[in-house]
């Protein structure tokens, strides 16, 4: 049965709309969600400008997004925690059951994952998606399908502040002012982080952080540090935090530069993550600042047990707003145009409704 309207990519730079089968539901385990939002994230800006996003290279015609919230519409024979009607977030990427990244713990590291719009897998951006039950998680009645899509966004968030262990007391800084950038700072902040300095080189999300959502309490545009020496940036970084290294830093942009800077900034012991994708390889990695401080360094790849559900409860409980991230929303008719405004560099986050 062809009624599942999605928005698909075909290849670089050809975005289409196409009629898909209805999915049926054949594991007792898995349910079907009616899709009712899908927020627009930079890795799938990434597959329709340029094929690839990291290491993942788009080979053949794949529905994107993977950032979105809807209503169950039927639940397999198996199904315990869910019934028709709930609204739920959708955790879009599925891991193999018997790989060992999976029994230790760290499903997100699975070699084989089926993650949503990562090749050769399709994504959320149509009417029917389908969904183990464990894998999505119920919102409160108080929190709204479109906070629900932002959920994906804030789980990053989750994870790699639980990577760098933030706790109170903790200086963060935060390099890359976008979503991404802003939801870290923002979860950094509910876990305990008394002084945020966020680092762009666009003022407007800049003075947005910290003058409307309120997540930066230090704020610096680089865009004039071109040229400038490591030490000099260092100074200048400093002088924007009252003088006082980090005692964590996040990079959400993977620019190279940006990551020297954070690492220089860094207090001795202090933490460093790495969400922003970036090239393979990194020129000015500082690596003996590395060692001489004994940074700890580590990576962030999406999000892992349990990050879902604490996204949802930071929503719930007001410790984390994300309604004034939406920028921009679309009807599913308009999904190339909405597409094409993030691209723009116009949106901070653009959110398409499903079908209707």
């Amino acid at each position: 049965m062809s009624d599942n309207p999605s928005v698909v990519l075909k290849t670089v730079n050809e975005i289409v709309f196409e009629e898909r089968p209805i999915p049926k539901l054949e594991d007792p385990h898995y349910v079907k969600i009616a899709i009712k939002q899908t927020g627009i994230c930079g890795s799938d800006v990434h597959y329709w400008a340029h094929g690839c996003c990291g290491s993942f290279k788009l080979d053949g015609p794949m529905v994107l997004g993977h950032e979105s919230s809807g209503e169950i519409v039927e639940v397999g024979s198996a199904v315990k925690t869910l019934k028709v009607g709930d609204r739920v977030a959708c955790e879009p990427g599925i891991p193999s059951r018997y790989s060992y990244a999976y029994k230790s713990g760290h499903y997100n590291l699975c070699p084989e994952m089926a993650f949503a719009a990562t090749p050769p897998y399709d994504g959320t951006l149509c009417r029917y998606y389908l969904l183990p039950e464990d894998y999505c998680v119920k919102l409160p009645d108080h929190v709204s399908l479109e906070e629900g899509a932002l959920v994906e966004p804030l789980s990053v968030g989750v994870h790699s502040i639980r990577q760098a262990d933030v706790r109170f007391g903790d200086r963060l800084v935060v390099f890359g002012a976008g979503p991404v950038g802003l939801l870290i700072a923002a979860v950094g902040k509910a876990f305990g982080a008394t002084d945020v300095l966020m680092v762009d080189v666009v003022q407007e999300r800049l003075d947005f952080a910290k003058d409307t959502i309120k997540v930066a309490s230090h704020i610096y545009n680089s865009k004039d540090d071109r040229g400038k020496s490591q030490q000099e940036i260092t100074e200048t970084l400093l002088n924007a935090f009252d003088g006082e290294r980090a005692t964590v830093a996040i990079d959400a942009t993977g620019v190279p530069a940006c990551v020297a800077s954070a690492i220089n900034l860094l207090a001795p012991l202090g933490r460093y993550v790495q969400v922003g994708m970036g090239g393979e390889t990194l020129d000015g990695f500082p690596i003996s600042a590395i060692c001489e401080k004994e940074i700890v360094v580590k990576g962030c790849f999406r999000y892992g047990v349990d990050d879902y559900k604490l996204a949802v409860k930071l929503i719930a409980t007001g410790k984390v707003t994300v309604k004034e991230l939406i920028t921009h929303r679309f009807k599913f008719e308009d999904a190339i145009k909405a597409y094409e405004i993030v691209k723009s560099g116009k949106a901070i986050k653009a959110l398409i409704e499903g079908p209707q």
